[in-house]
C-alpha cells in the first residue's frame, strides 16, 4: 500500500506540472517583432529601436526584439497588420495618437484601437516649430501674417492628415484667418530636408528628432507646443504665450499588442516597460530628448483611451473636422 501511495503522489506532481507551469504565465520563447508604423528615422521609429536596444543591453528579454517598420495609412497599416497577428503573443508595437484620433475622423479607416489590446502608455512628447536658422521668420506671429498675406503660397513639412502637425494647423488656420500648404512626407528625413532645401518654411517636430540640428545652427525654434517653457529653450515662447489660444495637443506614445492574447502574456509585457521605465538608460533619454514620463500599467490605460479619444473628439470638432465615430 506504502509503495502504491508513492506511485500515485508521483503521479499526481508529474500531472501538475504542466499546470505550475502555466499558472507561472508566459514568456517570449522566440524573437520577437516590435512594430512602428513610422519610417526610419522618424518619432516612432526611433523610440522603438532605442527600446529594443536597452532591452537587450539590460537583459529585460530572454530573446531578441526586431524593430518592424508597417509605414503607410496613417496608421492603418500597422493596426491592420496588428489584428492580423490575433493572438501572437510575440508581436507587439509602439503606437502614437493618431491610432486613436486618425479613425475618429476617417470613415474608411478599418481598424480602431478597440481592436488591439492596451499594454502600457510611456512618454508624453512636447514639440517645437521650427524654421531654417537664415529665415526671416522669426515668431509664429510672423508666420501667421505672412499666411495671410500670401494665402496658400507658405508650405509645412508634416508627417500625416490627422497628426499633431496637420491638427495644430487647421486650429491655427480656423482662429486666425491665414491660409497654408501642409505637405505630408512619411519619413522624417524627407520632412527636414524640405525644409533645409528651402522647399518648406516651417516644420513642427518633436524635440528628438532634430535636436542635433538646432543644436549645430541649421534649424532655429520659434515656438514649442507645450504647456510650459522646456529647459532647453527658456527664452522661446509657448504657442499661448505667442498670443494663440489653441488646445495643446500632447503626442502620446505606448505600446499595444494584437487582439486575443492571454491574460498572462499582458502582464508579462507590463511587468517588462515597468521595469525599462526605471532604468538610468531610460531616464537619461527622457532627459537628452526633452520627453515626459507618462507610464500607466495596461488597466489605467485601457481607459485613458477612451478618455483622450474624448478630447480628440472635441479638438477636432473645433476645428471644424466632421467626427465620424
Amino acid at each position: 500500500m506504502r509503495a502504491h501511495s508513492v506511485m500515485l503522489t508521483v503521479t499526481f506532481a508529474l500531472a501538475a506540472i504542466p499546470q505550475l507551469v502555466h499558472a507561472q504565465g508566459f514568456t517570449p520563447t522566440r524573437p520577437v517583432e516590435f512594430v512602428t508604423h513610422t519610417g526610419v528615422g522618424a518619432g516612432g521609429d526611433v523610440l522603438a529601436r532605442y527600446i529594443a536596444n536597452v532591452m537587450e543591453k539590460e537583459k529585460l528579454l530572454p530573446v531578441k526584439m526586431h524593430v518592424v517598420n508597417k509605414t503607410g495609412g496613417a496608421g492603418q497599416t500597422a493596426m491592420a497588420y496588428l489584428v492580423e497577428k490575433r493572438g501572437d503573443t510575440h508581436t507587439i508595437s509602439v503606437y502614437t495618437g493618431i491610432w486613436i484620433s486618425n479613425p475618429l475622423m476617417l470613415p474608411e479607416a478599418k481598424t480602431t484601437m478597440k481592436d488591439l489590446t492596451p499594454l502600457v502608455r510611456l512618454l508624453l512628447e512636447p514639440g517645437l516649430i521650427v524654421v531654417r536658422n537664415d529665415s526671416p521668420i522669426k515668431t509664429l506671429g510672423d508666420f501667421i501674417e505672412e499666411a495671410k498675406r500670401k494665402p496658400g503660397e507658405l508650405k509645412q513639412s508634416g508627417s500625416l492628415i490627422g497628426g499633431r502637425d496637420w491638427m495644430l494647423r487647421v486650429l491655427l488656420m480656423k482662429q486666425t484667418g491665414a491660409n497654408w500648404t501642409f505637405i505630408p512626407y512619411p519619413v522624417m528625413g524627407e520632412r527636414l530636408g524640405s525644409l533645409l532645401g528651402g522647399h518648406t518654411q516651417v516644420l513642427l517636430v518633436d524635440p528628438q528628432e532634430t535636436g542635433e540640428h538646432i543644436r549645430a545652427g541649421a534649424l532655429r525654434v520659434i515656438v514649442q507646443v507645450a504647456d510650459k517653457r522646456l529647459p532647453p529653450y527658456p527664452n522661446v515662447p509657448t504657442v499661448k504665450e505667442a498670443g494663440f489660444d489653441v488646445p495643446n495637443i500632447p503626442v502620446v506614445r505606448g505600446t499595444v499588442a494584437p487582439p486575443g492574447i492571454p491574460r498572462e502574456a499582458v502582464a508579462y509585457w507590463e511587468g517588462v516597460f515597468a521595469k525599462l521605465v526605471k532604468t538610468p538608460a531610460w531616464k537619461k533619454y527622457l532627459e537628452d530628448n526633452v520627453l515626459e514620463d507618462g507610464f500607466q500599467g495596461s488597466v489605467e490605460h485601457a481607459k485613458w483611451f477612451d478618455e483622450y479619444a474624448q478630447t480628440m473628439r472635441g479638438v477636432m470638432r473645433e476645428g471644424g473636422i466632421k467626427v465620424v465615430r
